[in-house]
């Protein structure tokens, strides 16, 4: 995908770069126009000023998640720092000297990158979901100790078999207990 500044007289375009190197090529003048070819894009590359990638970027992985590459060439790389903000994620870059095999591998090492982020995230998600289950089971245990008069193991154990006795998660029967209590308790 591409909003091409153009390119230098004598200087392969990303296109015919990577036709050169073996790779079907699909071009677009926009993002209106890259989002129909999506679905049968395993990448993109950008050939936008790296003040723009962020937002480009953003854009494509609404549609499709695939790893996005950045074309970087004298008009595509200007120098300020604002450009290398904290969420600037690049999978890869390609530039307009690059060889056949150097680009084979670029787009190779681009791919695992992007899946093993991919990846990543799916792990930290469940991390996080199940540290959030664990906030309430151990809201609820409290609650249950100090309404009961009952150890935090016991309480553990009653909420084990709670959550066994109503076919429901115990993280379910914890969030119930705790959301009732403060219903209850509300000042």
């Amino acid at each position: 995908m591409e909003n091409n500044p153009g390119s230098p007289s004598g200087t392969a375009s990303p296109e015919q770069l990577l036709h050169a190197s073996g790779y079907q090529v699909s071009a677009a003048d926009g993002l209106e126009a890259a989002i129909p070819l999506l679905p049968d894009a395993d990448a993109s590359l950008l050939i936008v000023p790296i003040s723009q990638y962020v937002e480009w970027r953003k854009e494509l992985m609404l549609h499709k998640a695939a790893p996005v590459l950045w074309w970087c060439c004298e008009q595509t790389a200007d120098l300020s720092a604002d450009a290398c903000e904290d969420d600037f994620t690049a999978d890869g870059l390609l530039s307009p000297s690059m060889q056949p095999a150097e680009i084979h591998w670029a787009l190779h090492f681009s791919a695992r990158l992007f899946f093993t982020r991919q990846q990543w995230t799916k792990e930290r998600e469940h991390l996080l979901s199940k540290l959030e289950e664990r906030k309430w089971i151990d809201m609820a245990k409290g609650i249950l100790s100090k309404m009961r008069g009952i150890s935090e193991s016991e309480a553990y154990e009653f909420l084990r078999k709670q959550a066994m006795n109503e076919r429901k998660r115990m993280v379910d029967v914890a969030t119930s207990i705790v959301k009732a209590y403060q219903l209850l308790h509300k000042p």
